[in-house]
């Protein structure tokens, strides 16, 4: 689970009208500003564990677009229901990615915890994601740019909030964020080839 985040980035609340193509235009204009040609392969991690309901998001969206992106060349997702990534194996899975994939772009997705009118907003940002600081965890940032839910209220007892997340709060933000993220990323490698012809 990530840190208490603020509400300076870009965001949108599930509860809203459209949120999924809200989020995938968001997304998009993030991977035009920062997915440059001096990266390959793009890696999808989502972090988290399926043994707490709040901190389920991550593997819930690397389980639904695990599927979807098995048909793409070079779009890889880490961080399942079946394998998924967290505080134990985050640095192997981490050292991993940097190994095996041809300059990875990353996308970090995690849960956090912030202000009691944020919960069920989704935001995305530039930079590294720190997953665990949350909770007190120090683990190693990783992402080039980073998708956050907010699951829940935070500032006491974390590990006990997580546990007593509403499920049905972290699907809908999963379904979101996966929603968002396929469409998005359809797009933008539709653009991309369509940017690629002109220069022929």
């Amino acid at each position: 689970m990530n840190t208490i985040i603020s509400s300076s980035d870009h965001s949108v609340n599930i509860q809203t009208p459209m949120a999924a193509s809200a989020f995938s235009k968001i997304f998009i204009d993030y991977l035009h500003t920062y997915y440059s040609d001096q990266y390959s392969d793009l890696v999808i991690m989502c972090i988290g564990t399926d043994r707490s309901t709040g901190d389920s998001l991550g593997p819930l969206i690397g389980h639904k677009l695990q599927r979807i992106f098995k048909k793409y060349g070079n779009v890889f997702v880490h961080g399942t229901l079946d394998e998924p990534v967290h505080a134990k194996n985050l640095k192997a899975s981490i050292d991993y990615i940097y190994r095996s994939y041809k300059n990875p772009f990353v996308i970090a997705i995690d849960a956090c915890l912030g202000r009691l009118e944020r919960v069920g907003c989704i935001h995305i940002s530039h930079g590294p994601l720190k997953p665990g600081a949350g909770v007190n965890k120090d683990l190693p940032p990783v992402g080039d740019i980073h998708v956050t839910g907010i699951v829940n209220f935070g500032g006491f007892m974390e590990y006990i909030v997580l546990q007593n997340t509403r499920l049905s709060l972290v699907m809908k933000m999963a379904d979101t964020i996966s929603e968002g993220i396929q469409y998005g990323l359809w797009r933008f490698l539709q653009d991309k080839t369509r940017e690629q012809s002109r220069r022929i």
